[in-house]
């Protein structure tokens, strides 16, 4: 048994306990009181996450997205049942005296923490629990920095894919391939990246939770396997069930595409190492890359939800350049 809470974003100071679900890790707080178990969607992989056993969960939220969201294909039954057993804590992690105040006063026994960006702003947390049992910091693929030395070692979370992901990169190619257009990848598309899938991470959130054995240590949580820029367009288009698409290559120093973001990953290999996490933990990805993106297209981009409208603005320019350089 145990008390957890988790933190997102900050906006102004204040304070509400409302039912809420949780969609994501960004809140927790787990009490002997209640139990609460959440029928997720029956695909493979399919996973009853319980958001806790036996405990009751605290969100701890900035308040600006609603904190409920019904998963795909769960019944309005289940899920006003686990919506009403989840609590809402709602204010600014950067507010350090609120954070002190609001969660001393509640008492957590374990925390994740699935935002934090610098030292100062886990120090309050810490703080107002020093009866604390588990601190579980989540990074993001962000904390590495660029090498020539791959895969990188354990640090973090690598980049997610799946349904109800708050930055879903797959999304960016399943609007490409709906309206039938060229794939923009910039240059060589040879480069190595790596997706795990969010029913995969949720596995390893739950546990390490009261885990002696992940006590201090640090682990990569994504696929199993790498895959180039190229090979993921591909992917992705299989996955959906679309014909393999056109590629075309760019050079990004080419063009000035402003504030826009061209492509959703950076121009480099990323991809790291899940093997500690699998010999320490135990845990095991169930999602092979085209089955991740197949759930994430079938459960949420193939049902018309998407978390942002087609833009293809740069793929334009991209692709008038190269119309010009052929003729």
């Amino acid at each position: 048994m145990a008390r957890l809470v988790a933190v997102q974003q900050q906006t102004q100071p204040s304070l509400s306990l409302l039912p809420s679900s949780l969609s994501d890790f960004s809140g927790t707080r787990l009490h002997s009181q209640v139990q609460c178990k959440r029928r997720v969607w029956k695909t493979k992989g399919a996973l009853q996450v319980s958001a806790s056993k036996g405990h009751q969960v605290t969100l701890f939220t900035r308040g600006k997205a609603p904190i409920s969201q019904q998963l795909p294909g769960e019944s309005d039954q289940d899920y006003a049942e686990f919506s009403s057993k989840i609590l809402h804590l709602k204010g600014d992690r950067k507010d350090s005296e609120f954070v002190k105040t609001s969660l001393a006063a509640k008492g957590f026994d374990v925390v994740y923490d699935i935002n934090g960006r610098e030292a100062v702003e886990v120090e309050p947390i810490l703080d107002a629990l020093p009866k604390l049992e588990q601190f579980i910091y989540c990074s993001s693929a962000g904390v590495y920095l660029k090498s020539d030395l791959l895969p990188h070692s354990e640090k973090d979370a690598s980049t997610s894919m799946g349904p109800l992901n708050y930055n879903p990169v797959e999304e960016w190619f399943f609007h490409r391939l709906k309206a039938g257009r060229p794939i923009p990848i910039p240059n060589s598309g040879i480069q190595l990246t790596q997706l795990g899938h969010v029913k995969d991470l949720a596995k390893a959130f739950i546990q390490v939770l009261g885990n002696e054995k992940a006590s201090q240590q640090v682990f990569n949580i994504s696929g199993e396997k790498y895959v180039s820029f190229d090979g993921l367009a591909k992917a992705c288009a299989k996955a959906a069930g679309f014909p393999e698409p056109e590629i075309v290559h760019y050079n990004p120093k080419d063009f000035d595409f402003g504030k826009k973001k061209a492509f959703p990953f950076r121009d480099q290999h990323f991809f790291a190492s899940i093997d500690k996490a699998k010999h320490v933990l135990g845990w095991e990805p169930e999602f092979d890359l085209v089955e991740g993106l197949a759930d994430s297209y079938n459960l949420d981009f193939g049902r018309g939800t998407y978390r942002k409208e087609a833009d293809f603005s740069t793929d334009d320019l991209i692709l008038g350049k190269s119309l010009v350089l052929q003729a």
